[in-house]
């Protein structure tokens, strides 16, 4: 890189006062608190997604002890019912989600040539209202003294269906806590995807026309014109329930006119774009990660981008397939039946493509590139079992059933989290300017990976065997009673890999060997500059003449295919 001159605007801070800047646990709150800087944002929103992380990965060991068993009484129905709601809830909105949204920030400038965000303060502004937001359903264990007090929490699930949402099932404040967060959160989410959209099309450098775009930003991208299409119908039907619970308006009440599963479909014409949105991340992960560590480009990259637009695009229109068994028509069913074997066709395809990506390459297995390849085949395993669920017939059998928690749990674990946890290995070095400790990351990896198919693959036999979900025990004698205990054992293997993570963040940051600007040898923008980066990014705006432009400043006599 060009380091002779920063522009007019921007000026370098002398070596002294960066380090009297960060010297101090005072200084460091305070930037925190006023921050608009997008990489101490992004590294905010990583940060809180991982506390959320934690917490609730704690009540789903809480929920797998109660169920180890049949007839256990560790839990409460009641208490269940609450943790049931909060982890689902905190993992789709205040663990994926602002990940997610960490990377975006953190990322997404440094790749495109630019210095920060379109709108600092629009970025700092979504930040706090997530966070805010994550309290504000926390804070709802204070509305009664003690875990075990009525209405303490949430206890109608993460989805939140009528009737349970109403004042004569729900008495309390502990639903309204929930509408008001998940509004509130909405609100920030939808801030962040207006300043991703306008980055990525408005500040790109010199040369990066969108043919040139990393995989990641397009993804991106495509996510944050997803956010815009599915939040507002997740705003209306939380304004709506605001409005039967305290105003008698009875959207939701059936014996008033209403309709119980008009909630169901604007609450999943969000929750099957959120899908699509938690996991296309994923995806972008990966075609960064993979191409770095086989060490060629990445194959097709227009029918790649061509299949990201394409899951979004497909992605609004299969909405309905989580509702084959509330009585549709048959004309209903046939449409979301095909429009969600559509969408396998884009994903399929992008299988198809890291693995052409990988072969003939000089593989390296370093930790992003291991949890890459557990992701790419506990992603296969998810994307079958989706397909089979299309099928309305077969949904019919085992729709509500444990086969649909296995299914989910490998598209968002064994999918987005694994990816998660390959891009925070990735990026680690240029984040904090340290490299993660490759056996405490190893152990991590086994671990958890053994954990997770020792969990949720029995899932899928239980359900076969009919166990329903959302039930806090069950009988002796059902079948069920290995397969249950077997996927609370493996709980325990992914608890023990966490630990192994959490003290290799820690342990790296402090006694990590230092990574230099690029350890990876990699070709994208966020590499050219220091690591961590400055506040500035770039000394000088760079200017781009292929989709790996570090990597031919590096190697210009690379025989390997040139591209413009």
């Amino acid at each position: 890189m060009n380091h002779e001159t920063l522009d007019d605007n921007f000026q370098i801070p002398p070596p002294e006062r960066i380090g009297a800047e960060r010297g101090s646990l005072t200084r460091i709150v305070q930037e925190m608190v006023f921050t608009v800087d997008h990489k101490t944002l992004g590294l905010m929103y990583i940060a809180s997604g991982l506390l959320f992380f934690v917490v609730s990965g704690l009540m789903a060991v809480m929920i797998r002890i109660q169920l180890a068993v049949p007839r256990n009484h560790f839990l409460d129905p009641d208490v269940f019912n609450r943790l049931f709601t909060m982890h689902g809830t905190a993992m789709v909105f205040l663990v994926g989600m602002p990940i997610i949204f960490g990377f975006a920030n953190y990322l997404i400038p440094l790749m495109i040539g630019a210095r920060d965000m379109a709108f600092p303060r629009l970025n700092a502004f979504g930040f706090w209202v997530f966070f805010f937001s994550g309290l504000l359903l926390y804070f709802s264990y204070l509305g009664a003294p003690g875990l075990y007090a009525a209405g303490s929490a949430p206890d109608v699930g993460w989805f939140a269906y009528s009737p349970l949402t109403a004042k004569a099932f729900s008495r309390g404040h502990s639903t309204d806590y929930w509408t008001l967060s998940l509004l509130l959160g909405g609100i920030g989410s939808i801030a962040t995807s207006i300043n991703i959209i306008v980055t990525t099309l408005c500040l790109r450098c010199k040369g990066m026309i969108l043919g040139r775009l990393p995989l990641f930003v397009w993804m991106f991208l495509v996510v944050a014109f997803l956010v815009i299409i599915a939040m507002p119908p997740l705003s209306a039907c939380q304004i709506m329930l605001i409005l039967d619970r305290y105003c008698g308006a009875h959207f939701f009440d059936t014996q008033a006119g209403g309709s119980a599963v008009l909630w169901q479909h604007f609450f999943w014409i969000f929750g099957h774009p959120e899908v699509y949105i938690l996991i296309l991340p994923g995806f972008a992960v990966a075609s960064e990660v993979i191409p770095v560590f086989s060490r060629k480009p990445i194959f097709g990259y227009p029918v790649m981008v061509a299949a990201s637009v394409m899951i979004g695009f497909i992605s609004l229109g299969v909405w309905a397939h989580h509702m084959f068994t509330v009585g549709m028509t048959s004309i209903g069913n046939t449409f979301f039946a095909i429009s969600t074997l559509l969408v396998a066709i884009p994903t399929g395809i992008k299988i198809f493509n890291w693995i052409g990506t990988m072969y003939g390459g000089k593989l390296r297995f370093e930790l992003p590139m291991l949890f890459c390849l557990a992701f790419l085949f506990q992603f296969l395993i998810a994307g079958l079992t989706g397909v089979m669920l299309a099928i309305a017939p077969f949904d019919w059998q085992l729709s509500d059933s444990y086969f649909v928690v296995a299914h989910f749990h490998y598209v968002l674990i064994g999918g987005l989290l694994f990816t998660i946890f390959a891009g925070l290995y990735y990026w680690y070095p240029k984040a904090l300017g340290k490299m993660p400790d490759f056996k405490l990351g190893l152990w991590h990896f086994i671990l958890f990976t053994v954990g997770f198919h020792i969990t949720f693959f029995p899932q899928h036999i239980s359900g076969f065997l009919g166990m329903p979900r959302r039930i806090y025990t069950y009988d002796a004698g059902r079948g069920w009673d290995l397969w249950n205990l077997i996927s609370t054992i493996g709980v325990f293997f992914q608890v023990i890999g966490i630990l192994f993570f959490v003290f290799n963040l820690i342990y790296s940051y402090v006694k990590g060997k230092k990574a230099g600007d690029d350890p990876w040898d990699a070709w994208s923008l966020e590499w050219a500059t220091t690591s961590p980066p400055p506040s500035y990014n770039f000394e000088t705006i760079p200017e781009v003449r292929s989709r790996r432009p570090l990597w031919d400043l590096k190697h210009p006599d690379d025989p390997d295919w040139k591209y413009e």
